[in-house]
């Protein structure tokens, strides 16, 4: 039902910024609570950030608090993760997500199995 196309990865120094967006295809994306996830090399794919439906609620994760922001615009069938102050660690493969089973909610989940909708990923990769 719902469709995820991420663009805006690339290679960054370490300090600097990229802006990551998550074009969606279907109806339920205007329901549905979304999220930014990553996986780097031989790593679980671990949460990043979400948002539910309205954007009335966000998730950060501990490690990019304070220097990403996740935002959506409904209009534009859209996602976006704005990333600042990048650093090594953070290189990994993005990925979009959607929480297709429940609608209109207010709770974030934050494991990878609750979301039923993925995009293909794209590559980040922070240079020091």
């Amino acid at each position: 039902q719902v469709q995820l196309v991420e663009s805006g990865g690339g290679l960054v120094q370490a300090g600097g910024s990229l802006s990551l967006s998550c074009a969606a295809s279907g109806r339920t994306f205007s329901t549905s609570t979304m999220a930014w996830f990553r996986q780097a090399p031989g790593k679980e794919r671990d949460i990043v950030a979400a948002i539910t439906w309205n954007g009335g609620r966000t998730y950060y994760a501990d490690s990019v608090k304070g220097r990403f922001t996740i935002s959506r615009d409904t209009a534009k069938n859209t996602v976006y993760l704005q990333m600042n102050s990048l650093k090594s660690e953070d290189t990994a493969v993005y990925y979009c997500a959607a929480d297709g089973t429940s609608f209109f909610s207010q709770t974030i989940s934050v494991v990878t199995s609750q979301y039923n909708y993925w995009g293909q990923g794209t590559q980040v990769t922070v240079s020091s």
